[in-house]
């Protein structure tokens, strides 16, 4: 833990520090616990980049900390030589707080130290930085975005040169020049207009924007749908907008319906407070729309549009589909369509999450399509993508349960807009057939099975709740049950050190260290194919478990995720 007093003084004495920043600092003055958290540590640049709290300090987002960041960057860059600095770094960022500005202080660092940089001229979403970068076949890119997560956070991700987001190979070097970074007086950096005028930034946009969508637009599959489906379709206030409206415009949409109060971009988000379309309470205003025009499916996008929720008109009232319900339907959808176009190889794949349910990897078997795990995140998803492809594999869909969907190869990354359109698309085609996407869901929960879910995070905020969510995790490692009511644990996978062992704790066998890195996750296995899986956060406070049941029966398959969910919470309730 780093001396929060010596390191609060030193910011109010800097003279690199703003005085607007430093009356921010005197602001909390003797408040030795607000001190603390803003001070206590530098905010980590993990394998994805930077997120945290708006606000002066080494552990808030703040225009210094950007900067510095920026600069440990820029110093790798330059350290592979001068062809990286030349293909230069994409810049894009969202509808947040300080976005913009953050997004000109990373262009104007990246230029101060001879690398050529190329920023959108607005707000854009994060997959179309990931395209961006593949298509100007740049060095890396930056996106200004905290994703999901509340109005007061902001966040700096970092994509390498395939499009995906970096990982340790770049991202441990680039800490350790952060790290080495003590003064903010050796941040290069030179001022916006002059970087335009002597060409090291460069303003992009409709033409990357038109490529991307001609990209998108290829995915389609279908046009045997009916493109009179209505679609009620929230942005949250977010980068989506223009780009969905747009694409499902072009596919032939011609009901599409915007919710009026979430269709600006609102770095607030008052109209919804938390902008994740996962939880359900983000349906509201979209909710009181679909009543209103009879809409088929509701599809709501969080703000950086890389994740898409939906919400199905079925027997008279919507119903949402979680991530895992989701993917299992594209994954049907997609492999169904390209089967009958010849379109599947004999090493056609999809890849998850180790912690996404297993009813899409069933239904990819039934297409002799494999699936490949990795860890969560889609750095890792695709991560994984760019090793397989080397090996002539084909990839068909990557996704995890906390809705993000991917398919094509342009983009490396989660895709709001792709799912929007071929969830349109699967909509209008099933609806042909009398059927709704939740009709498909049960017809694959009556061929495979009900593989059901109950994914749900316990919150601990803070440096003490840091300590509660490592002591959890120690403490569960040696005390997890071997027996659940009537399910046998078969076996465990402890990923912080890559095993597999049997039920009594004898080690027997190893995860694919190629495709699985370390990372503190526990699963457990029973006899049944019922499973749960528990790890920390590694972007929000939280402690987060997946359970997964499986039976023939659906309510035996509720009681069980009711019983697992029981028992764990009473076993951490303890520590």
């Amino acid at each position: 833990m780093k001396n929060y007093l010596e390191e609060y003084k030193r910011w109010l004495e800097s003279p690199y520090i703003d005085e607007e920043t430093k009356k921010e600092l005197r602001l909390i003055e003797g408040n030795e616990e607000e001190i603390k958290e803003r001070f206590f540590k530098d905010l980590e640049f993990g394998t994805a980049g930077l997120r945290g709290k708006l606000g002066a300090g080494t552990n808030r987002m703040n225009k210094y900390i950007v900067a510095r960041a920026t600069q440990g960057l820029a110093d790798f860059i330059n350290s592979k030589g001068k062809n990286l600095a030349q293909k230069g770094v994409v810049i894009a960022y969202d509808v947040r707080h300080f976005s913009k500005d953050f997004a000109r202080i990373s262009a104007e660092v990246l230029a101060g130290n001879g690398i050529k940089v190329y920023i959108f001229n607005d707000i854009r979403p994060t997959p179309e930085l990931s395209f961006a970068v593949r298509h100007l076949h740049a060095t890396a890119g930056i996106v200004i975005t905290a994703s999901h997560n509340p109005p007061e956070y902001n966040g700096y991700k970092v994509y390498w040169d395939e499009g995906s987001q970096i990982l340790d190979d770049v991202a441990i070097p680039v800490q350790k020049n952060i790290q080495a970074i003590k003064d903010f007086g050796v941040i290069k950096k030179i001022p916006f207009d002059e970087g335009i005028s002597k060409g090291l930034i460069e303003m992009i946009g409709r033409e990357i924007d038109e490529e991307y969508y001609k990209n998108v637009l290829n995915l389609a599959l279908n046009e045997e749908i009916d493109k009179n489906i209505k679609i009620v379709y929230t942005p949250l206030n977010g980068t989506g907008n223009i780009p969905v409206r747009h694409i499902l415009s072009v596919r032939g949409f011609k009901n599409v319906f915007v919710v009026k109060e979430q269709e600006s971009p609102d770095p607030d988000f008052k109209t919804v407070g938390y902008p994740n379309p996962e939880d359900i309470k983000a349906f509201k205003l979209a909710l009181k729309l679909a009543h209103e025009k009879k809409a088929d499916i509701i599809l709501a996008t969080d703000p950086d549009c890389d994740r898409l929720a939906v919400m199905v008109y079925h027997n008279g009232e919507y119903v949402p589909l979680n991530g895992n319900q989701t993917g299992a339907i594209l994954i049907q959808y997609l492999l169904s369509q390209r089967k009958k176009k010849n379109l599947l190889s004999s090493k056609s794949i999809i890849i998850k999450s180790i912690v996404t349910g297993n009813l899409g990897k069933r239904v990819a078997k039934e297409f002799n399509v494999e699936t490949f795990e990795t860890l969560t995140g889609f750095k890792n998803i695709c991560g994984l993508e760019n090793k397989l492809e080397k090996e002539d594999y084909q990839f068909e869909f990557g996704y995890e349960e906390s809705i993000g969907f991917v398919t094509g190869t342009f983009v490396r990354d989660k895709d709001g807009v792709i799912s929007a359109m071929l969830l349109s698309e699967a909509t209008g085609y099933y609806k042909k057939f009398g059927k709704t996407l939740v009709d498909v869901l049960n017809e694959l929960y009556e061929k495979y099975g009900y593989y059901l879910e109950n994914n749900f995070s316990l919150i601990f905020e803070g440096i003490e709740g840091m300590k509660k969510i490592n002591k959890i995790m120690s403490f569960y490692r040696e005390n997890f049950p071997k027996q659940i009511g009537e399910l046998k644990l078969v076996k465990y996978i402890d990923y912080l050190y890559g095993n597999i062992y049997d039920s009594e704790g004898n080690k027997i066998g190893e995860v694919n260290k190629d495709h699985i890195l370390s990372s503190n996750v526990l699963r457990f296995f029973f006899d049944d194919g019922s499973w749960y899986a528990v790890r920390p956060s590694g972007t929000e406070p939280k402690l987060k478990v997946y359970i997964y049941s499986f039976d023939k029966d659906r309510k035996r398959s509720e009681e069980k995720l009711k019983l697992i969910e029981k028992t764990f919470k009473e076993i951490v309730k303890s520590v």
